[in-house]
């Protein structure tokens, strides 16, 4: 499904990690939020996409920032959401960021 035209991500770091926040005229804002394991891999811990903005895309949409930043920066995803462990199984073509 398409994303709303309006959606704007950005990255929110923190020392220990941080989130991306989906922002949208439509409602209130939608995240995914991660840490840093010792070795740099980002753990992806949770998305939260607000109910009234289900089924939009919006957590596609910050996954697939999520992935690209990681690509980008050599680094690599632990997936302990379970939206975002369920789109690793279907998406292997992301091997590649998959952190063991």
């Amino acid at each position: 499904m398409a994303t709303p035209d309006d959606l704007a991500i950005t990255l929110e770091e923190t020392p220990r990690g941080g989130r991306w926040v989906a922002r949208t005229a439509l409602g209130p804002e939608s995240e995914m939020t991660f840490h840093m394991r010792p070795d740099g891999a980002l753990v992806i811990d949770h998305t939260g996409v607000p109910p009234a903005l289900e089924g939009q895309g919006i957590a596609g949409a910050l996954l697939a920032h999520a992935i690209a930043y990681v690509r980008d920066q050599g680094l690599r995803i632990e997936p302990r959401c379970s939206y975002v462990a369920a789109a690793f199984r279907r998406h292997p073509e992301w091997g590649d960021v998959l952190a063991r």
